[in-house]
């Protein structure tokens, strides 16, 4: 990141609050300072990106972490969302879920996610895998400025 001084955005969408605990927890064990921005379905998520109502004044986030099965509307339809938006298409879209179903990854590949990753069941592991996910979106890889916005 260009500028260490200011937190890396996050947005988690994920509807199960178990896993938002762990993930946020591990996010704050993790080398860089973040800000979580926690949604927990699919139209809260668009409205998130959007900055339509109470999210209005919501930051750009750096990287989405997003569940495919969320209630009100389907993960596979916020990615295909986020990806035919010119203003949001740029954001890095990292799939984080429980399905390690084939027709899963293909669909979600085919609309442009930026990778697919199953949850872990072992508590360690989960833990190990989010903080990789920081590592490399948010250490390793060169991200658009402003979470992608034009």
């Amino acid at each position: 990141m260009e500028t260490m001084n200011k937190p890396v955005e996050i947005l988690l969408v994920e509807d199960n609050p178990g896993d938002v605990r762990l993930t946020k927890e591990a996010l704050k064990e993790g080398k860089l300072v973040n800000n979580v921005n926690v949604v927990g379905d699919g139209v809260e998520a668009l409205a998130f990106l959007r900055r339509e109502g109470q999210y209005k004044d919501a930051a750009s986030p750096d990287v989405i972490l997003l569940d495919l099965n969320l209630p009100k509307k389907d993960g596979r339809d916020v990615l295909a969302e986020i990806k035919e938006d010119s203003n949001l298409r740029r954001i890095p879209v990292v799939i984080l879920t429980t399905s390690s179903a084939e027709q899963d990854i293909l669909k979600t590949y085919d609309l442009h996610a930026n990778c697919f990753i199953t949850k872990p069941v072992d508590l360690d592991q989960f833990i190990r895998v989010v903080q990789m996910i920081e590592d490399f979106w948010l250490t390793i890889v060169k991200l658009p400025p402003h979470g992608g916005r034009i």
